[in-house]
């Protein structure tokens, strides 16, 4: 009888995969429902709030891939105030 154990890197290459999978495509979703508040008959804003989101949005993304790069930094979060 053959073992069905994976060995401890297999399961965790297993568990990365999945949690990428799930948190990227619900990442990507919640990016694209910002693409909503664009509506004019609903929403006003200005392009400096546009330039806002983008940058916070750019730099998120860009200290999350510092992160895998072993470089360590943190999000002070995001307002348009």
């Amino acid at each position: 009888m053959e073992s069905e154990q994976h060995p401890k890197s297999a399961s965790n290459r297993e568990k990365f995969i999945a949690l990428a999978e799930k948190r990227t495509n619900k990442a990507m979703q919640a990016i694209a429902i910002i693409g909503n508040l664009s509506n004019t008959s609903n929403y006003s804003y200005t392009e400096e709030d546009v330039r806002k989101i983008k940058r916070a949005l750019i730099n998120q993304v860009n200290t999350t891939f510092a992160r895998f790069a072993g470089q360590s930094s943190k999000n002070s979060g995001f307002t348009l105030k």
